[in-house]
């Protein structure tokens, strides 16, 4: 089931300088996976060493952040959104 994937400005050059990408899957995990597939430099932007999201890494699926839904193994509707935001921090 395709999915679009809302990529942020600060993660742009690492995406080809797309802003939005279609891919296959059912949960975060597989989306996420589809990603990398076609921009692998994607991957160390997003995951850490253990394959986990990094902690200043946000996914949303419908405007839900994944952290208080199934984590990686959301599921994500036929024709769904995803986006990633990274956190600010400054002040």
């Amino acid at each position: 089931m395709s999915v679009k994937v809302k990529i942020p400005t600060q993660l742009r050059a690492n995406a080809g300088g797309e802003g939005e990408i279609t891919v296959e899957g059912s949960n975060v995990s597989e989306v996420l996976d589809a990603l990398f597939a076609v921009h692998g430099e994607l991957k160390e932007r997003i995951c850490d060493e253990d394959g986990g999201l990094r902690r200043f890494v946000n996914v949303y699926v419908g405007g839900e952040d994944i952290r208080f839904e199934q984590g990686l193994e959301t599921p994500v509707p036929a024709g769904g959104e995803v986006q990633i935001l990274p956190a600010v921090a400054g002040g």
